[in-house]
């Protein structure tokens, strides 16, 4: 399976604009420059969209592992907190409220544990993964 997405930027680093499209078009000419990487502009950075794919990989995992041990689940809410500080991506910090009926905290904190590490994105981070989570039965 391969995957493509297309970068188109033109002009400078700080006075320049980017556009990003996927193969999909969810991403559609989505706009990116340098307001919306390190102030507060509208469109989307690189950063915001490895904390998206770490969520949603991360939730898929656990998903795919609850369900493997007869508990799938009734919702995974999952965000990823990516700190970039000094031009490295240094920490993806992921919060995880989760309703699974029937589970027992242990046998969860493994299920948990194995996709924090097992995920595809997680693996091919080069960064300090963390989870928390809150487990509703």
């Amino acid at each position: 399976m391969i995957r493509k997405a297309t970068a188109v930027w033109n002009g400078s680093g700080k006075e320049g604009k980017g556009r990003l499209t996927t193969d999909s078009t969810v991403l559609n000419q989505t706009q990116y420059s340098f307001n919306t990487r390190f102030e507060d502009g509208v469109g989307t950075n690189p950063e915001e969209l490895i904390a998206a794919a770490h969520a949603g990989c991360f939730a898929m995992k656990l998903s795919f592992n609850l369900s493997g041990a007869n508990f799938p689940p009734q919702e995974l809410n999952v965000t990823s907190q990516i700190t970039f500080e000094e031009g490295t991506l240094k920490r993806s910090h992921l919060v995880l409220k989760a309703t699974v009926e029937g589970i027992s905290e242990e046998q969860f904190a493994e299920l948990v544990k194995d996709a924090e590490k097992n995920c595809p994105i997680s693996r091919a981070l080069n960064m300090e993964i963390s989870v928390e989570y809150t487990l509703n039965a």
